[in-house]
């Protein structure tokens, strides 16, 4: 077969068509106007407002801990005890802790990524190194399982890798990573600004305040995954591996990395880094049709409107002419996709 035929052949096994995803109007909850906060890579919920981080920031003043109001204002800071290298997201524990993956590598160089850790209470965070097991890994996406085990989503295109530590983690030395499996990205159609590159790589992820669901985004999309009860980080491993996601379309985001669950696990948050030299970016709130009733947050808001009994599935819906979208999208998709996995094979044997 020629490249592209086979490249078509690989995407078609690993990466399914999905159907038509859940479609709501974003609302925009409040704009963030702070010359600190121009590459928001990291969010998540905090009561009735939100904590934020940048990606690897440029200057000293961007590199920390951003406390935020249910108004996008500012109220406070906390540093890091030391200059992390790249922060790319965010996540929050079952008591409150939060964590900051350190995980950035856009150039592939670096022997060891990190976790950053903050106990509630705590005046400074906590660094965990990490090491990949098969080399170097770019990687925007933190999750944390019920279990308190942090889990590391590769942007590596098509197939993202899916990490956790292999064993407990120490502040004394490097822990060893261990993949434990993999994310095969979805083919869609939604407009972004990268085109269909910005469809195949892991930009960020959320798990809902109750631990029952995990969302993985893209620069154009939203996957969403049922997690079994206990929320153990096999779990949560076994649900982004097999489980069939619920898509949300995020369309047209400038440059969307973050991605949070509001704090009644009712709607997806998401907030772009400023581009085009913007002053300013708003943060939006994607309800989820069907969404379970709100479920309190570790510090918790007033919950949202009641919701319906079942969610339907995304791949059972489908457009107003009654074609699924996938479907229409098939060939471009698969060719586009083919394209860019022979671009990726082709850079690897070069780099050998």
């Amino acid at each position: 077969m020629t490249m592209l035929s086979a490249g078509a052949a690989l995407i078609a096994v690993m990466v399914p068509m999905t159907g038509v995803p859940v479609v709501a109007a974003p609302e925009t909850l409040c704009r963030v106007k702070d010359d600190r906060l121009v590459e928001i890579s990291g969010l998540v919920t905090d009561g009735d407002g939100f904590v934020a981080v940048n990606d690897g920031a440029d200057k000293e003043s961007g590199r920390k801990i951003f406390y935020l109001s249910s108004r996008c204002k500012v109220t406070r800071t906390v540093s890091f005890p030391s200059q992390p290298q790249d922060t790319e997201d965010m996540a929050r524990g079952a008591d409150g802790t939060l964590w900051i993956g350190d995980i950035g590598d856009n150039d592939r160089n670096r022997e060891t990524v990190g976790v950053w850790r903050l106990a509630p209470g705590a005046k400074s965070p906590t660094l965990f190194r990490l090491s990949y097991p098969d080399g170097a890994h770019d990687a925007e996406a933190l999750l944390v399982a019920g279990d308190g085990t942090p889990i590391v989503v590769t942007k590596d295109p098509l197939a993202a890798g899916v990490y956790v530590p292999a064993k407990p983690l120490t502040a004394s030395a490097t822990v060893p990573l261990r993949r434990a499996g993999d994310f095969r990205i979805p083919v869609t159609n939604t407009d972004n600004p990268y085109g269909f590159k910005g469809r195949f790589v892991v930009t960020g992820a959320a798990a809902s305040p109750d631990g029952s669901r995990v969302a993985l985004r893209t620069y154009a999309d939203a996957f969403e995954f049922d997690v079994e009860p206990g929320g153990t980080a096999d779990a949560v491993v076994r649900a982004i591996g097999a489980g069939s996601p619920r898509r949300i379309a995020l369309p047209d985001e400038p440059q969307g990395e973050s991605i949070a669950y509001s704090a009644d696990g009712t709607a997806l948050l998401s907030i772009s880094e400023m581009t085009d030299g913007a002053d300013d970016v708003d943060m939006l709130r994607y309800p989820l049709p069907d969404a379970p009733a709100g479920v309190a947050a570790p510090s918790s808001t007033s919950p949202g409107a009641g919701t319906k009994k079942s969610r339907t599935s995304a791949a059972e819906a489908a457009d107003e002419s009654g074609v699924p979208v996938g479907a229409l999208a098939a060939g471009g998709a698969l060719i586009a996709a083919a394209l860019l996995l022979g671009l990726v094979i082709a850079r690897r044997r070069r780099s050998r």
